[in-house]
């Protein structure tokens, strides 16, 4: 009974040290099924010395209530994620960028609004407020494009609590329809849904809304202090894969576009139209994102002034490391 039980003993003293280290060396990876959200998926290809796993959410919402309640260690969400989880005190640390852009302003094929034409637009909206109509502006409220669209509008002296109606669609493959129904006069979309609506003609194209303190920023990779604590060397590695999956979307448009296609299930022609609207790029821009702190601020999106937290909570060493380039070099 005795030798039994040692038998007992030393196999589990053996399996214990693998359990742990399996679990360090684990890192789960959360992404929204946006289009430039989608070459997350490729990471677990591009991971040495940990594993990896790659999970989908249908929003940058989800992703970001999945990192908060530990369900994921990382998350792909945006510069307007990250500070509004900042705002609610919430434990949050940017380690890397990934890609950017991938908005747009898309408005009713019938409105007398011409492309790039804020005086179009704002005397459209003039007219539905003498006729005592609402001119209904959609977005999925909380994402990069909905806080674009904000901007942009105030830099054109267009109040979006004022002079419109704001109407909250939460999932963007939803845009479309809200469109053909009828139930707004503009929306601004991601890519590839953007683009799938100016494809099938439900809308068309109004303008890029890149001209706010934001610019094209969009999505930020995102971790908890305590898995940077008990993983870094897991963070290190799946920064890296990050890096090296963006380093290939750059020169491989067609793998972008496969990509797209793969995980949204939208047609290969919408996949390449939003490919065009998107730019690979791992590096952390700080002074843009104090910037967008202040804006958020500025539009009563947030409560408070995160600024010195988003200085604080952004951790470049593991794009350091990843790079070999020093934190001045990726956008410090």
């Amino acid at each position: 009974m005795r030798r039994s039980l040692l038998k007992l003993s030393l196999a589990v003293a053996a399996i214990l040290p693998f359990t742990a280290t399996a679990a360090e060396d684990a890192i789960k990876l959360g992404y929204a099924k946006c289009a430039h959200c989608t070459p997350l998926s490729l990471t677990p290809e591009y991971a040495d010395g940990v594993k990896l796993e790659a999970i989908s959410f249908n929003t940058g919402n989800d992703a970001m209530t999945a990192l908060l309640s530990k369900s994921v260690d990382v998350a792909q969400l945006t510069y307007l994620h990250y500070a509004t989880a900042l705002d609610k005190g919430f434990d949050v640390v940017a380690i890397s960028g990934q890609i950017n852009g991938g908005s747009q302003i898309l408005v009713g094929n019938n409105l007398p609004i011409q492309e790039n034409d804020w005086d179009s637009l704002k005397a459209v909206i003039a007219d539905y407020k003498a006729q005592g109509k609402p001119f209904r502006v959609a977005a999925s409220r909380g994402n990069a494009q909905d806080i674009h669209m904000r901007g942009a509008f105030a830099r054109q002296g267009i109040d979006v609590n004022k002079d419109v109606q704001f109407i909250n669609i939460p999932n963007p493959s939803d845009h479309v329809q809200a469109l053909r129904r009828g139930e707004v006069e503009l929306i601004t979309s991601v890519d590839p849904f953007a683009t799938q609506i100016r494809q099938v003609e439900a809308a068309k194209f109004f303008a890029f809304p890149y001209d706010q303190a934001a610019g094209k920023l969009t999505n930020l990779i995102i971790t908890r202090s305590d898995v940077i604590k008990n993983k870094p060397k897991a963070v290190e590695q799946t920064v890296r894969a990050i890096v090296a999956v963006n380093e290939k979307m750059a020169e491989d448009k067609p793998l972008f576009v496969q990509t797209i296609h793969k995980i949204t299930g939208l047609d290969e022609k919408i996949a390449a139209g939003a490919v065009e609207n998107l730019y690979p790029d791992h590096q952390m821009h700080r002074e843009s994102a104090l910037a967008i702190g202040k804006m958020m601020r500025e539009l009563n999106y947030i409560s408070k002034d995160v600024s010195e937290a988003i200085d604080k909570n952004m951790d470049y060493q593991f794009l350091e490391a990843a790079t070999g380039k020093p934190k001045a070099e990726l956008g410090y």
